[in-house]
């Protein structure tokens, strides 16, 4: 057992108490990097090799040095008797979506891939003040577009812990493969349509999304901005709901960071679920796609596998003391996905509008005659296929002649998704709802290359996240079980705004009732 596989929470408390170092704790991350990660992503990746296909591929840009500096000063406080931080030493890792002064912020794009951040996003600086380490940025989807990770113009692309044939779920992938593989005891991630919680059932750890307006966005290269969420990776219940603790809050710098107290997160966990109503809902135990050939919506319900872990969780939870409502009502669930591609390509198509190669970034290296043959050949060369495919059908929903038909329409169905869930959780309805427990994928890991390609089935794998971006609410995903090809399977819980509170008493009521069950003792490939 080394350092890295203690908690982050554990890992805080040793470094604060001086009996161990932020600085050893930092070496035993890089050893573990050196050992799992293998290459970093980058622009002229060559051919895969076998070893390249056995490794996890988590970051694109490792920064020892500067976490060596950040690791000594955390010691020389404790040294000191100064106060240090609630994550003092702890190891995260950053999802390159988020600017770090003087570090390389990417998004996993050839168009941004010379661009340094000139500032700090607030949930980054925040977590430094609190202690955390950076030890660099981990890989995504290009500019967070897509559901596996593959999308990354920075190659190889993050492989899961698990399985390396397989996928860590996206957009968030290089943020949960590191934290499943060891490599971070942290990470901060973003969740637009389930790009945390997803990759996080994938590779068997917990995911938070905030409510809308906890963590401040700024810093965070924007993709739907409605929808955008920072938040955090762990290992455990208590290990997230300590990061959400020391990132969550205003902000003068973010208009839309909400100015409500944020409680001691960590207070509460142990208070248990008694009294507590936590609802299932019949829609969320089946996935509704369009036909390839006829474009009919076909229904098909879930791997019995995936419905039974969320009805064991269900089970372990009654057996607390939490009284299960059934047949929760939520029948927009079907068409958040539908309203998702519309609204986001329209915010997306808008966000990335600024790469033009003027200010900042990838500027073509071919001849131009013209500002606009600049414009041209600087996004034909710099975006990937995915940020193309959004700028085209964000530019045609919102077009004048089509805008009420479909963009109008999506904004409805979001208000239609919203009134699922204010229903399910009205104090003086008829569900009284405290949580809604789910399942968070449709299916486990699929394997690389086997989505990759097909935008619309891909799109899919978030079809029980997606909800809550919609509508704004916090949700939790965590492991609940592991499937019969031996990958993690993610059970969810979604509660009202600003009750992350809920969520954590609930997901850490569960994982301490089911800590000694057999699942729980089988760890990832890479760590076997």
């Amino acid at each position: 057992m080394t350092l890295m596989d203690q908690s982050a929470f554990i890992t805080a408390q040793k470094v604060k108490a001086g009996e161990r170092s932020a600085v050893e704790v930092l070496e035993s991350a890089l050893e573990r990097i050196a050992v799992v990660d293998g290459r970093p992503g980058s622009l002229d990746y060559g051919e895969l090799t076998d070893e390249d296909k056995a490794k996890v591929h988590a970051f694109i840009t490792l920064t020892a040095d500067r976490a060596r500096q950040q690791a000594e000063a955390v010691d020389a406080k404790v040294r000191a008797g100064e106060a240090v931080g609630p994550l003092a030493g702890v190891p995260l890792s950053v999802k390159d979506i988020f600017t770090v002064k003087g570090m390389p912020s990417t998004a996993a794009s050839r168009i941004l891939a010379t661009f340094t951040a000139p500032y700090t996003a607030t949930a980054v600086q925040r977590l430094e003040a609190a202690g955390a380490i950076n030890l660099g940025k981990v890989n995504l989807d290009e500019f967070t577009y897509g559901s596996s990770s593959e999308s990354s113009a920075f190659q190889p692309s993050p492989r899961n812990p698990w399985d390396t044939s397989r996928v860590p779920g996206g957009s968030s992938g290089g943020s949960t493969a590191s934290v499943a593989a060891g490599e971070a005891l942290l990470s901060l991630g973003t969740d637009t349509a389930g790009s945390i919680r997803q990759p996080a059932a994938f590779c068997g750890v917990v995911g938070v999304k905030p409510t809308y307006g906890r963590v401040s966005r700024y810093g965070l290269i924007a993709f739907g901005s409605s929808l955008d969420c920072p938040g955090p990776v762990a290992a455990n219940v208590r290990d997230a709901a300590l990061m959400l603790g020391a990132m969550a809050g205003a902000d003068p710098h973010d208009s839309t960071a909400a100015k409500v107290p944020v409680p001691d997160y960590l207070a509460s966990l142990e208070q248990g679920v008694q009294g507590m109503r936590i609802g299932l809902s019949p829609d969320y135990m089946k996935i509704t796609f369009p036909d390839a050939e006829t474009g009919e919506l076909v229904e098909q319900d879930l791997p019995e596998e995936i419905k039974a872990a969320t009805l064991h969780a269900a089970e372990v939870l009654a057996r607390l003391g939490a009284e299960i409502v059934e047949d929760v009502p939520m029948p927009h669930t079907a068409y958040g996905i539908p309203a998702y591609f519309v609204i986001s390509r329209v915010e997306a198509a808008s966000n990335l509008h600024r790469y033009d190669g003027v200010k900042y970034g990838y500027r073509t290296q071919s001849d131009y005659h013209d500002l606009n043959e600049m414009y041209r050949k600087t996004r034909a060369e710099g975006f990937g296929l995915q940020p193309k495919l959004r700028i085209l059908m964000g530019m045609y929903v919102s077009a004048a002649q089509y805008a009420e038909q479909y963009y109008a329409r999506a904004l409805r169905v979001r208000s239609l998704l919203r009134s699922d869930f204010d229903a399910a959780f009205d104090p003086a309805g008829a569900y009284k709802l405290d949580a809604l427990l789910t399942p968070t994928t449709p299916t486990t890991a699929f394997k690389m290359a086997d989505v990759y390609g097909d935008s619309v089935l891909m799109q899919y794998a978030d079809q029980l996240t997606v909800p809550a971006n919609h509508a704004g609410i916090p949700g939790l995903s965590l492991p609940g079980g592991i499937a019969s090809d031996g990958l993690p399977i993610g059970v969810q819980f979604l509660a009202p705004d600003f009750a992350e509170e809920t969520l954590f008493r609930a997901g850490q009521a569960f994982e301490t009732a089911t800590a000694a069950e057999a699942w729980r003792k089988i760890k990832p490939e890479v760590l076997r």
